[in-house]
């Protein structure tokens, strides 16, 4: 698949080559060029109240020569990261995934979570296809329904209902710049994205409920 190098606290995924970028993620968001994506894993401890996050986390960046690449945040321990691929005729899509259930939430609602009730979902996907900035849309849009559906099927209740995924998830889509504005489910990289996210999401969540659900049943509705 991709370069994917584990260096707690630092996960990093090489996409092989300069690639258009999108996502919401805390360092370059919106649409950028980037060879990298990284995540940063943290404890409470390293974010105390009041502290400037943002600064802090360039900071960190910085000291690693990362202030190029796009960059999560995450409080799911690094070395629990799944990988997945999928190939649908000539496109293949290969995702990267952190999974962390435990400030889970399910759309329209909000639980009311503790200052400790940390987690998060963190996807990067690399697409062969060569991309518009609306067919990275759509296929940021096809990533975030595949991780909804994963999250659904592990069938985590809460107190509004099943969860279908926490407060503070992110997604990034790279791909090659082209002209291509399609990535929906009738296509080839709909179905490729859709099956490497849905795959990588559901591994993650299965081994965050192996590994911590227990401890937190009766904080969740259980």
């Amino acid at each position: 698949m991709s370069l994917v190098r584990l260096a707690q606290p630092w996960l990093t995924f090489d996409l092989g080559a300069e690639m258009q970028v999108l996502s919401w993620a805390i360092n370059r968001p919106g649409f950028v060029t980037a060879r990298r994506i990284v995540w940063r894993e943290v404890r409470n401890a390293d974010l105390p109240r009041d502290m400037d996050v943002t600064g802090w986390f360039k900071d960190e960046l910085k000291a690693q020569g990362f202030e190029d690449t796009v960059a999560f945040l995450t409080s799911r321990h690094v070395c629990c990261f799944h990988e997945a691929s999928a190939s649908v005729g000539a496109t293949t899509a290969d995702c990267v995934a952190t999974v962390g259930l435990s400030n889970a939430e399910r759309v329209g609602h909000r639980e009311n979570r503790q200052a400790q009730d940390w987690g998060t979902i963190n996807i990067a996907v690399r697409v062969s296809d060569a991309l518009s900035q609306t067919g990275l849309i759509e296929t940021l849009s096809i990533a975030t329904q595949a991780r909804t559906a994963a999250i659904m099927d592990i069938d985590l209740p809460l107190t509004s209902g099943i969860a279908t995924g926490t407060g503070t998830d992110c997604i990034a889509i790279a791909a090659p710049p082209g002209q291509s504005d399609y990535a929906g489910l009738h296509t080839a990289l709909g179905e490729a994205v859709g099956a490497a996210v849905y795959r990588a999401t559901a591994l993650g969540a299965q081994q965050w409920q192996t590994d911590i659900g227990p401890s937190l049943k009766g904080m969740m509705g259980q």
